[in-house]
């Protein structure tokens, strides 16, 4: 190891990280569709907690898979309703361009109503199977894992659970309102490493696995380290 990479590796940011993690609850909500037309009257009615399970939660419950949709809206719509091209639009929003549920129900919205004005036959459509909307309660958990230097930080993001890297790389987004998460704000504004920081946020986290995501963060940190 370099003096360099010395310095780096036990540098002390301004506070240390705290890794966490969170359980959610899955309920049944009032809302349900059998049609385009009544997915759009659940979607704004729906709380904003639907709006989050069928789309941020989405990513971490099928993680593994490498090919499909990247929300339960998107896979309704091909494999109930049969609307490859409404799936594929849906399927477009990248959640990482939003900060707020608002917004992003706004968007989901508009690619619904859009298409069914360019294709109103498949308005009242039945579909083969019901989509019921769900939502969660969160809960907030602390782990053991606790980095006061950048090594302690990739030797973290090794070891904790992939509920973690999901609460704290793709579900931040909407805590901290930023387009960001909690692991480059720490880099950036506790290590002062600004380009490692930007580095994770430029991470795909819809061609890879979170498996695969975990990786690519600790390979960023190795970098920073080397």
């Amino acid at each position: 190891m370099s003096s360099a990479t010395s310095n780096f590796a036990l540098q002390m940011p301004h506070r240390a990280f705290y890794f966490n993690t969170s359980a959610h609850l899955l309920r049944v909500c009032q809302e349900r569709a059998n049609n385009l037309s009544e997915l759009l009257v659940g979607l704004q009615n729906c709380q904003d907690g639907s709006i989050f399970q069928h789309t941020f939660r989405t990513l971490e419950e099928h993680h593994f898979i490498r090919e499909g949709f990247s929300n339960d809206f998107a896979h309704w719509a091909f494999s109930a309703c049969n609307e490859p091209g409404l799936a594929e639009r849906l399927a477009s929003i990248d959640v990482r361009a939003f900060t707020s549920i608002t917004e992003l129900r706004k968007r989901i919205i508009e690619i619904v109503e859009e298409y069914v004005t360019h294709n109103p036959r498949a308005a009242d459509r039945h579909a083969r199977e019901t989509f019921y909307f769900c939502a969660s309660d969160t809960v907030v958990l602390p782990t053991p894992f606790v980095a006061s230097t950048l090594a302690e930080f990739a030797e973290g993001l090794r070891q904790v659970s992939l509920h973690s890297i999901h609460h704290h790389f793709i579900e931040a987004r909407l805590r901290l309102k930023l387009m960001s998460n909690d692991f480059s704000q720490w880099l950036k504004e506790d290590m002062n490493l600004t380009e490692p920081a930007r580095e994770m946020n430029h991470i795909d986290i819809y061609t890879a696995t979170l498996e695969d995501v975990r990786w690519q963060l600790v390979k960023v940190v190795e970098r920073a380290l080397a």
